[in-house]
């Protein structure tokens, strides 16, 4: 058993996961770092103090998951676990008259199933410590546009879990909150840039006929780079994890604080802005 403070980070393969691992390490607390491929595990080891422990998880995978939480639950003990970092994820895109439905069923399976199968086994541990759940939401949670239907619905379903997790958790002073980022520097982008590109090209001709240049001016968004980092993001979720007074919600990056501001103007206004930007289509 330990005594230390202790948290499982999903998705700390890269980017935001990993700098949050990295960052609570750095703190001194005992780190379960979820990844999917060993090599991953063995970078963070590398990167990190004897206190991380990789964790192999796939959070659509039930088996995973449950070998995750028998392995946690054998090294914190009667301890409990202090935190809980849903961070994995994938951001998906489309046209939603043209998008296959089994790419947003899957979108849907690892954004909000996946983020739920993996709290449930856990809330336990989270019980005996009085832990906090964070959630990494993203200010789509909060703000859907064109293209990113998917990836918003996914992002909306994650705030609605979260609300009523926190609810229904406060007897046992087990905190959730939801972090919302805008636009970070973070591999999740490209890579969902290459996916989004190998998907669009299989849209049928009628499909860039009618949106070609809204498909186009979304490509170009995607991949804009960041000057935001995924550290300033493991800070917030550190602050969600050990200040005495935690938020609910933490909107991160100026972008996202624009979008917030918007989101809280008349839903006509609100649809004239974002509209304004939008390049010409549909003729």
């Amino acid at each position: 058993m330990i005594e230390i403070q202790s948290v499982f980070i999903t998705g700390a393969s890269t980017g935001i996961g990993k700098a949050c691992a990295l960052w609570m390490d750095r703190l001194g607390w005992q780190v379960f770092a979820g990844v999917r491929r060993e090599i991953d595990g063995e970078t963070l080891r590398r990167e990190s103090s004897a206190r991380l422990w990789p964790i192999h998880i796939d959070v659509t995978d039930a088996a995973s998951i449950a070998a995750a939480a028998d392995q946690i639950g054998s090294v914190v003990g009667d301890t409990g676990l202090h935190g809980l970092v849903n961070n994995a994820g994938v951001a998906f895109g489309g046209i939603l008259e043209f998008m296959p439905i089994e790419h947003l069923r899957q979108q849907l399976e690892i954004n909000v199933i996946g983020q739920v199968a993996v709290t449930q086994p856990l809330i336990p541990l989270l019980r005996r410590a009085h832990g906090r759940i964070v959630n990494m939401s993203s200010i789509a949670g909060l703000s859907a546009t064109p293209v990113m239907g998917p990836y918003a619905a996914s992002k909306h379903a994650l705030e609605a879990l979260t609300d009523s997790l926190r609810l229904e958790l406060r007897p046992w002073g087990i905190h959730v909150a939801a972090v919302e980022p805008g636009r970070i520097s973070t591999p999740i982008w490209q890579k969902s840039l290459a996916e989004a590109q190998k998907w669009i090209e299989a849209y049928p001709p009628l499909a860039h006929k009618l949106y070609g240049p809204l498909i186009e001016r979304a490509l170009r968004s995607v991949s804009k780079e960041s000057n935001v980092s995924s550290d300033t993001v493991a800070a917030v979720v550190a602050h969600a994890l050990t200040a005495s007074q935690p938020r609910i919600r933490y909107v991160v990056g100026r972008d996202a604080q624009i979008r917030l501001w918007i989101e809280r103007l008349p839903d006509t206004l609100r649809d004239r802005i974002i509209g304004s930007r939008m390049p010409t289509y549909g003729n």
